[in-house]
C-alpha cells in the first residue's frame, strides 16, 4: 500500500517532458485534501476558430441575405 501511495505522489509531482513541442497552460488548485491540475492546449484557439468559423460565416451570410430585401439595397 505504501509503495502504491509513493508512486502516486511521485506521479503528481512529475513535471511534463521538456521535449514537448508546445507547453500547455497549467492551472493548479492545491488544498489539503484536493489537488487538481488543468492543462490547456495552446493550439485550442486555432482549433476553435477552424471549427466555429465556417458555421458563423454561413449564419452571417444568411442573415445578410434575409435583411437585404428589408433595406432595399442590392
Amino acid at each position: 500500500m505504501n509503495q502504491r501511495k509513493d508512486t502516486y505522489r511521485a506521479a503528481l509531482q512529475r513535471e511534463p517532458d521538456a521535449a514537448a513541442p508546445r507547453t500547455p497552460r497549467v492551472a493548479r488548485l492545491h488544498t489539503r485534501y484536493v489537488r487538481v491540475t488543468i492543462e490547456l492546449d495552446p493550439a485550442l484557439p486555432d482549433e476553435l476558430t477552424r471549427w466555429v468559423g465556417p458555421p458563423v460565416s454561413a449564419l452571417l451570410r444568411a442573415g445578410a441575405a434575409a435583411l437585404r430585401p428589408l433595406t432595399g439595397t442590392p
